[in-house]
């Protein structure tokens, strides 16, 4: 039962009262591999270099030039194809929001491959849209099948794919994409969270289909704490996004340190090598171990299963190490922990916890 007086629960949605907020870790003092952020912070003569330009914006005025400069530095960024356009969000989440906003006509119904990114189901209910979960199969492949049975029962207005997965960290057959988005009524949305991780992209797609989109962050690029997310599609489709974004929803501090860092791409492709490299290091050191089996991965995090994940995810927080403990997130996910790969040191002593966590 709710603690809130009558008079207040009378006027706060029941969907809300019921349902839990987005988790968070507390993670002070810990080495924290639990939320798939860059483990790098920029080197010292590029911190001080961004924080006298920080320091210099006009602070007093609200964003509007620099948050235009941004969109179109990160359109030449991501190559963005001729004919399309680009909006910005307060990263991924509000994008996310905007659209449930845009589809939310009647008979509307969101869908999206399960185990996924939570926020999708979760903004789709809060915009009173029905959420349509497509299990994927055994080994975290789209089951073709059953998602192709869906879309003809249920006609969703808004498909998520998201390339890689979270928490799964793989790509999915490209062939069986491009079958959902041949035959999918509404809008497709292809979250590319991790493409800095990852050995493929969908660009192509937004020119061989006008209801794709594509949808990015700037925080596994290394600016988790900047909240920058962007969504590319055919320019009138955008237009309509577009109309849903709150104004100077990016402020100027967070669009100057984004063209900062776009600015200075070089040293974030050097710090994303080194993450890559680091993922593989540690897929075979999780090979190495009794009973864990490492999926295979394309983004900065490797879901592994391990004997008893319950055990394992306590062992290694009480040895000092947050990883992400999902296996009550979906039953496909049983006994599974989702491990961010971070610096060299930091990945050493995570595999070290996890075999001391085992034994």
């Amino acid at each position: 039962m709710s603690a809130l007086p009558d008079r207040i629960r009378a006027v706060i949605r029941q969907d809300v009262q019921s349902m839990h907020g987005y988790a968070i870790q507390p993670s002070s003092g810990f080495v924290k591999l639990d939320t798939m952020e860059n483990p790098f912070r920029l080197p010292e003569a590029l911190q001080h270099e961004l924080g006298e330009r920080l320091g210099r914006v006009a602070i007093n005025r609200y964003p509007a030039e620099r948050t235009e400069e941004l969109r179109v530095a990160l359109a030449l960024h991501a190559n963005m194809p001729q004919g399309c356009a680009l909006t910005l969000g307060n990263g991924s989440d509000e994008l996310i929001t905007m659209l449930s906003m845009a589809c939310d006509v009647p008979g509307a119904k969101v869908m999206a491959p399960v185990p996924g990114f939570v926020m999708y189901e979760m903004s789709a209910r809060l915009q009173g849209i029905p959420f349509v979960g497509v299990p994927l199969t055994a080994d975290f492949e789209l089951d073709e099948k059953a998602m192709l049975a869906a879309i003809a029962q249920h006609a969703p207005t808004l498909i998520y794919l998201a390339y890689p997965n979270n928490p799964t960290a793989n790509l999915w057959d490209d062939a069986v994409i491009d079958r959902i988005i041949e035959a999918a009524p509404g809008l497709v949305v292809i979250d590319e969270a991790y493409q800095p991780f990852a050995a493929r992209d969908s660009l192509a797609r937004l020119q061989r289909h006008p209801h794709v989109m594509l949808m990015r962050t700037m925080s596994k690029f290394g600016l988790a704490g900047v909240r920058i997310g962007y969504l590319i599609g055919r320019r009138d489709l955008v237009a309509e996004i577009e109309k849903l974004r709150p104004p100077f929803n990016v402020s100027v501090l967070n669009a100057e340190a984004g063209l900062f860092a776009l600015e200075h791409a070089d040293e974030y492709a050097r710090q994303a090598a080194i993450i890559r490299s680091e993922r593989e290091r540690v897929q075979a050191a999780l090979r190495a171990l009794p009973g864990v089996t490492p999926f295979p991965s394309q983004a900065n995090m490797i879901l592994s299963r391990v004997p008893d994940s319950k055990r394992a995810f306590a062992g290694m927080k009480a040895r000092g190490v947050l990883v992400k403990h999902v296996a009550g997130l979906h039953p496909l996910l049983a006994n599974c922990l989702r491990l961010t790969v971070g610096t060299p040191g930091e990945n050493t002593l995570m595999i070290d916890a996890l075999k001391a966590s085992l034994e």
